[in-house]
């Protein structure tokens, strides 16, 4: 894939870029004005709707530059990161799978970052790659915007809790002494280390009953089903639900009126598992909520000035 997917004004860039782009940067956008000087990584990355929220807080600000995706592969993100040094960007964003690979590319690490095992900002400063975790807080913030109420008062599961987006909302349920967390993924190994990182957080009983504060559970419908009474909110942490074909990534049956459903996946239409949510009278809601919050909490720490909120809010139509 080369540049040139899409007719360019002064105000819009191709619809993605790619490492091979990169490697050629001046020839490629030597007559886009203002230069693209943020980005987004990802595998796919053609949905973000991350560069219209990001352009759209640069035109409030006044700041000559933009934002535009970039496909970047696994096995070129080390290439692309590198490449960046030399190139005049301030920061990019990273969206799946790049987050917890991207941890080991980068100089420096906050304590976000380190925290949660994965990163999804990155500001260059002096040449250097400075990353930091906005997920979390971005998680935390759409729950209390989307549900009026706040991650210590729930019982959480977390699907697909081994990636980047899991790993972020899991210690961000612990930092807030959620009442109780499950993390489910295919293969419980991954999550063995993360567990044991955040089991201090859960040595205090606050549940009343026999159940665990704390567990890690295979991904299969008896394990699960054994927890979702006792459960409030399930969060789909996966990509399941990026393609309109994609299955729900637990079976509708298992949802009940009392589950609040958070799909960290945002599109145009409802995912399978908001679709399950609605019928089986349960609340939810997708990932654009924290979309906006990570995205504007990125912009502050790439500019270190308060986001244009409102700019932000009204080009995702929240």
């Amino acid at each position: 894939m080369t540049a040139g997917e899409t007719v360019m004004n002064e105000h819009s860039t191709t619809d993605r870029y790619t490492l091979g782009d990169l490697e050629r940067w001046s020839e490629v956008t030597h007559d886009i004005d203002p230069p693209i000087r943020l980005g987004v990584f990802g595998d796919p990355v053609a949905h973000s709707l991350s560069p219209q929220m990001q352009n759209a807080a640069l035109r409030a600000c006044e700041i000559g530059m933009q934002c535009a995706r970039f496909h970047i592969r696994p096995n070129e993100l080390r290439s692309a990161l590198w490449l960046l040094r030399e190139l005049d960007f301030v920061g990019i964003n990273l969206t799946v799978p790049h987050k917890i690979g991207g941890l080991a590319q980068i100089d420096t690490a906050d304590e976000s970052a380190v925290r949660c095992g994965a990163v999804n900002t990155i500001r260059l400063c002096d040449n250097k790659l400075i990353g930091s975790n906005t997920d979390a807080e971005g998680f935390s913030r759409a729950v209390r915007t989307e549900f009026s109420i706040d991650l210590r008062d729930l019982r959480v599961m977390i699907l697909g809790a081994a990636g980047g987006t899991g790993h972020a909302i899991a210690w961000q349920c612990a930092l807030e002494n959620c009442e109780r967390l499950v993390l489910v993924n295919r293969t419980p190994q991954k999550t063995s280390a993360l567990i044991e990182r955040l089991r201090p957080f859960f040595a205090d009983p606050r549940v009343l009953g026999p159940e665990a504060r704390l567990e890690a559970v295979p991904w299969d419908e008896t394990a699960v089903r054994a927890q979702l009474a006792d459960i409030d909110l399930i969060v789909n942490a996966t990509p399941l639900g990026m393609n309109s074909s994609d299955p729900a990534p637990i079976p509708a049956r298992l949802l009940a009126p009392h589950h609040i459903v958070f799909d960290c996946v945002y599109g145009p239409s409802k995912t399978a598992l908001l679709r399950a949510a609605d019928e089986a009278g349960a609340r939810g809601t997708n990932g654009l909520s924290m979309l906006f919050y990570q995205g504007a909490l990125s912009f502050s720490i790439w500019f270190n000035r308060e986001a244009p909120i409102h700019a932000m809010r009204a080009a995702l139509a929240l």
